[in-house]
């Protein structure tokens, strides 16, 4: 393997049309938070800013993760995959919830083996109080 220390990463966004998949984890807690993606753009506004920025395919637009809700996201660390085409936040989540849905992580339903969910952990926010719906 040659050495990459100090040399700017290139991303592979060639592969997901424009799109790479960001795992966002909790960087003290380990809990991973939720998948999002990024593209291009997002990518650059998140190096230059220090807070998640992300491409939602919904809207078709940057999102700045808790520009609504005040629940940013504060990145502390970036990996890369191996393949440059996956990263991982680690992050600072201002509020304590990341589900747009008002849980600490989008990851809240348990599913058995049976296919069955139950719910894990409780909501955090009133998600109509903070996005007014």
């Amino acid at each position: 393997m040659s050495d990459i220390n100090g040399t700017e990463i290139k991303l592979d966004f060639s592969k997901g049309k424009g799109l790479l998949p960001a795992i966002i984890q909790d960087h003290e807690s380990g809990k991973v938070l939720m998948l999002a993606y990024i593209n291009e753009a997002s990518w650059t506004k998140t190096l230059k800013t220090g807070e998640a920025h992300y491409w939602s395919r919904t809207r078709q637009e940057i999102w700045h993760k808790g520009g609504t809700s005040g629940h940013v996201q504060i990145i502390r660390e970036i990996y890369a995959d191996c393949d440059d085409d996956t990263v991982l936040f680690r992050v600072k989540q201002v509020g304590g919830a990341a589900c747009h849905t008002g849980y600490e992580t989008c990851f809240h339903k348990n599913i058995d083996r049976g296919g069955r969910a139950t719910v894990a952990g409780e909501k955090i926010f009133d998600p109509e109080k903070v996005y007014k719906k």
